[in-house]
């Protein structure tokens, strides 16, 4: 029996709801299993909650040459604007994230209230990810927020990954601090 393209349609289009379906459920399964505990690490509230008090008041100006920097800053030997985001106790947190993880978590990072890296087990492609889903439909949407991304190639892990965002809570005032982005390498789901 031959099939056309019209007969053949249907077909994948079920199978990719049905796919992407799995993926929700696998990866809902993991932030309840994996992710949610992260969430109240004290290094990651801690690194949060002192960049919000360090760029109190920056303006889009401040977050733009920040973010021009960081760019032209990613692949070369000189990185002071990088640097600091890789180096401190939320990165050695969310590296150490990656290795328990036996190969599920590929990418970590967290950002402050204006969506700047804070820290980051790696270095993304820029700093600035207020600009993105993974924040605008994150932080301000309050601390139940959470969003599945869509499995995708990423260019720099050269993985399939979904990418998983919440906010990050300060548990004692309860303010939104940030976000946390983990993403998710989909061969593992």
């Amino acid at each position: 029996m031959k099939y056309s393209l019209l007969t053949a349609l249907p077909f994948a289009l079920f199978a990719n709801t049905a796919l992407a379906q799995d993926y929700s459920a696998a990866l809902t399964s993991f932030y309840e299993s994996n992710i949610r505990a992260m969430l109240s690490a004290p290094e990651l509230i801690t690194a949060a909650t002192q960049a919000n008090s360090d760029r109190a008041g920056m303006d889009q100006a401040g977050i733009d040459a920040l973010d021009a920097a960081w760019r032209a800053e990613v692949g070369t030997a000189a990185s002071p604007t990088i640097t600091p985001v890789l180096t401190n106790p939320a990165a050695d947190f969310l590296r150490a994230q990656i290795e328990a993880s036996g190969g599920k978590i590929v990418e970590a990072f967290i950002t402050d209230s204006l969506g700047l890296n804070v820290a980051a087990a790696e270095p993304t492609s820029d700093m600035w990810q207020g600009d993105e889903d993974k924040f605008t439909k994150v932080f301000p949407n309050g601390p139940d927020a959470v969003l599945y991304g869509e499995v995708e190639l990423d260019e720099s892990t050269q993985a399939y990954q979904a990418q998983i965002s919440v906010p990050l809570v300060d548990p004692a005032s309860k303010a939104l601090v940030g976000t946390l982005t983990v993403a998710v390498n989909a061969d593992t789901l």
